[in-house]
């Protein structure tokens, strides 16, 4: 499988750092905007069903992916959207972004990236949320061929047109990506709908989510990760 693969391309919350990290930071937060964060996740959970279905179906997905899910926030919340949109964009898409500052990654992450591209592999990263600013104060910015955001092409993993246009962005056919990820139902599965080929970071709470495709290998810490790619 090795030597099929051109290019790697990594999910980013939970799998370059622990989630637990972020989520102890982000309890203010929770506590606070408790109905609005519940509401958003409802709807969202929503969007990836609709988008099975529609996949299934060969529909169409909406035009407008931000106002749709404000739509559907706002009417589990019984408020209007528009207001809505605004402050899901100011508190859940860049009010957490500076959380990211005092984050630690996984251990390896950085030696790992340095050598996948030292052996000519290109880099790509896929994040549901806007990656940009996150890279940067996590110290991963610059390092990567492409970097896509799943929400900007209309979709949410596991849905496989985000992960077809980090292939495109990378330049290289899907078959021939290696796509990271730490979570089965939507990375592993996900990819794998696509054509890529898959590596589960597993931790020991995790169990292999039900009828979804087996991840060509899984790995639970970054020396095993090397050890599977570079060795």
């Amino acid at each position: 499988m090795r030597k099929d693969i051109k290019g790697v391309a990594f999910d980013l919350d939970g799998t370059l750092y622990p989630n637990y990290r972020f989520n102890v930071r982000l309890l203010p937060f929770i506590l606070k905007e408790w109905s609005l964060l519940s509401a958003f996740g409802k709807a969202r959970v929503i969007i990836r069903n609709e988008q099975e279905e529609k996949l299934q179906k060969n529909i169409p997905l909406p035009v407008d992916f931000y106002t749709y899910q404000a739509e559907l926030t706002a009417k589990i919340l019984s408020v209007k959207p528009e207001p809505l949109k605004e402050k899901i964009e100011s508190l859940m898409y860049r009010g957490w972004e500076p959380l990211f500052k005092k984050i630690k990654l996984f251990k390896g992450v950085l030696e790992t990236l340095g050598a996948l591209r030292k052996s000519g592999l290109k880099l790509g990263l896929l994040s549901d949320f806007p990656p940009e600013t996150k890279l940067e104060y996590l110290g991963l910015s610059g390092l990567w061929d492409a970097v896509h955001c799943s929400e900007h092409c209309g979709a949410l993993k596991p849905h496989p047109l985000p992960f077809i246009k980090i292939a495109q962005a990378m330049s290289l056919p899907p078959e021939n990506i290696l796509y990271v990820g730490n979570s089965h139902s939507y990375d592993v599965a996900g990819a794998a709908k696509a054509g890529m080929k898959t590596a589960w970071l597993k931790q020991f709470y995790q169990n292999s989510a039900k009828k979804m495709p087996v991840p060509d290998f899984s790995f639970s810490n970054y020396r095993q990760f090397n050890k599977f790619m570079l060795c």
